[in-house]
C-alpha cells in the first residue's frame, strides 16, 4: 500500500496497533494531541520513533506555546510541531523561535536522537531548520487576524487550523461547519497560498474534505482516534440490530 504524506490520523493515545493499522491502510501522517490525549514523555520518547519508522510524518500538537514542550518533541524526533493557542502575531514569533536554532530562532541544542547520539555542525542545523516544521494554530481571534503577519515570520513554516476553538473565540459558539465558518478557513488558505506556505485542517466531515482539497491545504487530517473507534463499533451494532430486527416474525 503507497502511503500519501497529504492525508493524516489524529490519535489520543500511543497506541501501536493503531499506529500499523493507519500505515497499513495507507496514512502518510498522524497528528498527536500531546495537549489533550494520554501521552506522557516516556510514551513519546518510544511512539515518536516508531512511527518514524512506520515512514508516518509525525506532526505533534504540543501541550502548549512553551520552550519545554516544543523543544522536547523536536528532540523525540517530531517532523513538525502544532503550536495551540497561540494570540497572535507577537506570540508566534515569541514561542515558534523555540523550534529553530539560532540565529534564526531561540531552540537549545541537545546531542541525542536527532544527531544519531553524535555531534553536530552547521548543515546539521541548517537541515534541521529546514526539514523539521512549526506551525502555530490558527485558533484565536488575535492569530486570525494577524494571520498574514505570521505566515510572515521566518520562523514559520505553515499554520494548522483548529476550528472548533476559532468558533468559539469569534463569538460563534459551537463549531457547526457554516457559512462564517467556512469563510474564515478561506481566509486562511488563501492567505498560506499568497505567503507560499502550507495550511492544514482537521477534516472530519466531507463537506471540509471537499473544501481542504479544493483549496489546497497541504495535508488534511481525515479522522480522529475516538471517532473511528466508535463509527466501526457503531456500525457493528447497527448491522446486528438490522439483522436482528429483519429475523424477527
Amino acid at each position: 500500500m503507497t502511503q500519501d504524506r497529504r492525508y493524516a490520523a489524529w490519535l489520543s493515545s500511543p497506541g501501536f496497533a493503531t499506529a500499523e493499522i493507519v500505515a497499513g491502510l495507507g496514512y502518510g501522517a498522524v497528528v498527536l494531541d500531546i495537549e489533550h490525549g494520554v501521552f506522557d514523555l516516556a510514551a513519546l520518547d518510544r511512539f515518536i520513533p516508531f512511527l518514524r519508522g512506520l515512514n508516518l510524518e509525525v506532526l505533534a500538537k504540543v501541550l502548549g506555546p512553551e520552550r519545554g514542550p516544543i523543544q522536547q518533541a523536536l528532540d523525540f524526533g517530531a517532523t513538525a510541531v502544532v503550536v495551540p493557542h497561540v494570540e497572535n502575531a507577537a506570540h508566534a514569533a515569541a514561542v515558534c523561535a523555540y523550534g529553530k536554532f539560532p540565529p534564526l530562532g531561540d531552540r537549545s541544542f541537545v546531542g541525542g536522537r536527532t544527531t544519531r547520539y553524535g555531534g553536530h555542525d552547521d548543515d546539521w542545523i541548517a537541515r534541521q531548520d529546514r526539514e523539521t516544521r512549526v506551525y502555530p494554530m490558527i485558533e484565536d481571534a488575535g492569530a486570525i487576524e494577524q494571520i498574514v503577519d505570521i505566515l510572515a515570520l521566518p520562523t514559520v513554516d505553515g499554520v494548522f487550523v483548529g476550528p472548533s476553538d476559532l468558533s468559539m473565540r469569534r463569538g460563534r459558539g459551537a463549531y457547526t461547519r457554516s457559512e462564517s465558518d467556512f469563510t474564515d478557513l478561506r481566509h486562511v488558505a488563501n492567505t498560506a497560498r499568497a505567503a507560499g506556505k502550507p495550511w492544514v485542517l482537521p477534516a472530519w466531515s466531507a463537506s471540509e474534505k471537499a473544501f481542504a482539497l479544493e483549496n489546497g491545504a497541504d495535508q488534511l487530517v481525515l479522522t480522529m482516534e475516538h471517532g473511528a473507534l466508535m463509527a466501526g463499533f457503531g456500525a457493528a451494532l447497527d448491522e446486528t440490530n438490522a439483522l436482528a430486527a429483519a429475523g424477527r416474525p
